[in-house]
């Protein structure tokens, strides 16, 4: 019984990541479908905007929980659909409890076969998470280096606690989304002009190196301790 209590939610994942991936859901999940159903999405949102809002986060949770391909588009729609304040407010939650369905699914399910896989690679990582696992985890998400069903699954297995996950996943990854979130608020007007919309420029070389600097001072904390150490041990 505790045996089947471990495999059933692994099961779930996969079933579910097979299903989805295979569904029809990736013909509506485009630039392409989105521009079609403008006005019918705008109207729905006019006269329904809670469920609106609900739905959407529903939606996002279980494209991060399966670690679907969708992210950038969703996050990019929050911006069109709810404007770049209320849309970042809604993709970081919902990332943020998507994020953490992976992270419980790798402690009690996973965990311990992925493990057995990384080898040194993970003690070295770990020993960096045990010395400040907020700046690291803060550095991984402001970021974009690694994928983020990676940053989802590594921290579960070096034992970074569930409150430093949530809370440094969900302010590391409030500067990306806004950038993203504010693309799409402007979204409507490059419809309007004609013009095809693709989203590979948006992380532009000062956007990257804003991240980057944010990325740098999270790690403040980290430097100052060896300083510190080294100052220590001198003395």
């Amino acid at each position: 019984m505790n045996k089947l209590k471990k495999i059933l939610p692994l099961a779930i994942l996969i079933i579910g990541f097979i299903f989805l991936i295979n569904s029809p859901l990736g013909n509506y999940l485009s630039f392409d479908a989105l521009q079609e159903h403008r006005q019918a999405l705008l109207a729905f949102r006019d006269s329904n905007y809670l469920l609106a809002a609900l739905m959407f986060m529903g939606l996002y949770i279980i494209c991060v929980a399966f670690s679907l391909p969708f992210a950038s588009f969703l996050t990019i729609t929050a911006g069109f659909l709810f404007a770049k304040f209320i849309g970042t407010f809604l993709v970081v939650t919902s990332a943020t409890l998507g994020a953490l369905c992976i992270f419980f699914a790798a402690k009690t399910v996973i965990g311990d076969s992925l493990r057995s896989k990384a080898g040194p690679w993970l003690a070295k990582l770990e020993d960096g998470f045990k010395e400040n696992a907020t700046s690291y985890m803060l550095v991984l998400r402001l970021v974009p280096l690694f994928p983020f069903f990676v940053v989802n699954i590594v921290p579960a297995l070096l034992n970074v606690r569930a409150s430093t996950f949530a809370i440094t996943t969900f302010f590391g990854i409030i500067p990306g989304s806004f950038v993203f979130c504010t693309v799409g608020a402007g979204l409507g007007s490059i419809f309007d002009s004609g013009e095809k919309f693709t989203p590979a420029g948006i992380l532009t070389p000062d956007i990257i190196l804003a991240l980057v600097g944010l990325a740098v001072l999270s790690m403040v904390p980290v430097l100052y301790k060896k300083i510190k150490g080294t100052k220590s041990v001198t003395s």
